[in-house]
C-alpha cells in the first residue's frame, strides 16, 4: 500500500534555481570575491549538490597561491551563511511559484490519507520561507518528514538523505514514490529503492534520466496540460494521484520502464 511521496525541493516544487544563484552572487561581492556566476556556469556546478561543496568545487577550478586558497576555504561556511540569508531575503521580495501540479498532487495525497515527505539537501532555514509562499501559512503541517541539508554525511547521489525521510516516516522504500528534477536526485532516490518520477527543470533538462521510472516535463495541471508526448505516457492530462498509482502499480508488474524523451 502506497503511504507517502517524497519531494526535493529546489527545481522540483519550484524553480528556484536563479534565485539561488543571484544570492551566491550578491554573497560573492559582499565578501569582496569578485566572483561571478552566470547562468551555464551554474548549471555546471549543479552536478555538485550542497551549496558549501558546491562553493568548495569552483573554489577548486580556480588557480590561486596555497595561502589564499585555504583562507578561501575556510570562508566557506561564513560565504554560504550570507547566500542563505541573501536567498531568504530574495524569496520574500518576489514570489517563486510552485512549478505546474506540485499542490494538486500534494493535496490529493493528503486527501487520500497519504504522508508527505521532504528530501533535499538544500539548507534547512531555505525550506520554510518556500513552503509558506507555496503551501500557505501552515505548510510545515503539510509535511510528515523533513529531512534536507547536513544532516547527512553523504550527500545525493548518496541515497542517505532518503533514507532519514523514510525512517522518520516509519516506512519501506516500497511504500513511497519520490520526485525529483535532477539526475543526481534521481540516482539517489532509486539507491534508496524508491520509484522514481522525474520532472526536469530548465536547469537539468539536458541532464540523463534514464535511471528514472517516469519522465515527465512537469505534473501537469487542468489549466496546464501535460504536452502531447507525456499525455501518452501519463494516459491523462495531467499526472493525478490515480494515475501515478497505477503507473506504479503497472510497473510493479512488469510494466515498461519509460525512458526519457
Amino acid at each position: 500500500m502506497m503511504q507517502a511521496l517524497i519531494f526535493d525541493v529546489d527545481g522540483t516544487l519550484a524553480d528556484t534555481e536563479d534565485v539561488h544563484r543571484q544570492a551566491f552572487n550578491q554573497a560573492f561581492a559582499a565578501f569582496g570575491l569578485g566572483w561571478q556566476w552566470d547562468a551555464p556556469l551554474y548549471a555546471e556546478l549543479l552536478q555538485i549538490t550542497g551549496g558549501k561543496e558546491r562553493i568548495a568545487g569552483f573554489l577548486n577550478r580556480l588557480e590561486l597561491p596555497p595561502l589564499q586558497r585555504r583562507r578561501l576555504q575556510r570562508l566557506i561556511p561564513d560565504i554560504h551563511g550570507t547566500k542563505t540569508r541573501m536567498y531568504r531575503d530574495l524569496l520574500g521580495r518576489g514570489q517563486v511559484p510552485l512549478r505546474a501540479g506540485v499542490l494538486r498532487l500534494a493535496q490529493e495525497a493528503r486527501t487520500a490519507g497519504m504522508r508527505l515527505g521532504i528530501a533535499s539537501t538544500t539548507s534547512p532555514d531555505n525550506i520554510e520561507p518556500l513552503l509558506t509562499a507555496g503551501f500557505g501559512g501552515n505548510a510545515l503541517d503539510w509535511f510528515a518528514a523533513i529531512a534536507t541539508g547536513d544532516i547527512v554525511t553523504h550527500k545525493k547521489p548518496a541515497p542517505d538523505i532518503y533514507n532519514v525521510a523514510l525512517r522518520v516516516l516509519g516506512i519501506g522504500p516500497a511504500a513511497a514514490i519520490a520526485l525529483e528534477d535532477s539526475a543526481i536526485g534521481v540516482r539517489a532516490a532509486k539507491a534508496a529503492g524508491l520509484f522514481t518520477v522525474a520532472t526536469p527543470s530548465r536547469w537539468t533538462q539536458q541532464q540523463d534520466f534514464s535511471a528514472a521510472d517516469l519522465v515527465l516535463e512537469s505534473l501537469g495541471d487542468p489549466g496546464e496540460p501535460l504536452g502531447a508526448a507525456d499525455e501518452r505516457q501519463v494516459g491523462a492530462r495531467y499526472l493525478s494521484l490515480e494515475r501515478l498509482l497505477a503507473l506504479h502499480a503497472a510497473q510493479g508488474a512488469g510494466g515498461v520502464h519509460v525512458e526519457a524523451h
